[in-house]
């Protein structure tokens, strides 16, 4: 018996649409686990995410990974930076490029709150069932 194909909006191709569905329904998940008061938001997660690694990060690479254009990140970096959750230093390398690190306060809520983001994200690969490594593979793939 053939399965039926999944349908997407009116008028929107059937992967843009699915994979634009996927992305807001992940990232509201995500969001209602780091949102104020206990979290930081979205945004400012995927800046202390990045920045858990222990390493600084320049703005430019930050502002790719959280996703958001740079006058955004410096808004969001200001705000942590305000918060005690990270710092900004001149790079060692290049004196004209700053660095942004994890404060010890910024790692401290990136570890109270990498559980909930842990689960949301347990939730998801679940929901993909025993394809969630194919999944993830042509994930990987596009970008």
């Amino acid at each position: 018996m053939p399965t039926a194909e999944p349908e997407s909006p009116p008028g929107a191709p059937l992967v843009t649409g699915l994979l634009s569905r996927a992305a807001h329904l992940i990232s509201r998940r995500l969001e209602d686990a780091v949102r104020p008061p206990h979290g930081p938001g979205l945004d400012a997660w995927r800046v202390l995410d990045l920045l858990a690694d222990g390493s600084g990060h320049p703005m430019s690479e930050i502002a790719a990974h959280a996703m958001v254009p740079a006058p955004t990140l410096t808004k969001i970096v200001d705000r942590l930076v305000e918060r005690g959750l990270v710092y900004r230093r001149p790079d060692d390398g290049d004196r004209r490029r700053v660095m942004v690190l994890l404060a010890a306060r910024g790692r401290e809520q990136h570890a109270a709150l990498a559980p909930a983001v842990a689960a949301v994200e347990h939730d998801l690969l679940g929901a993909l069932g025993p394809d969630a490594d194919t999944v993830l593979t042509a994930l990987a793939r596009l970008g």
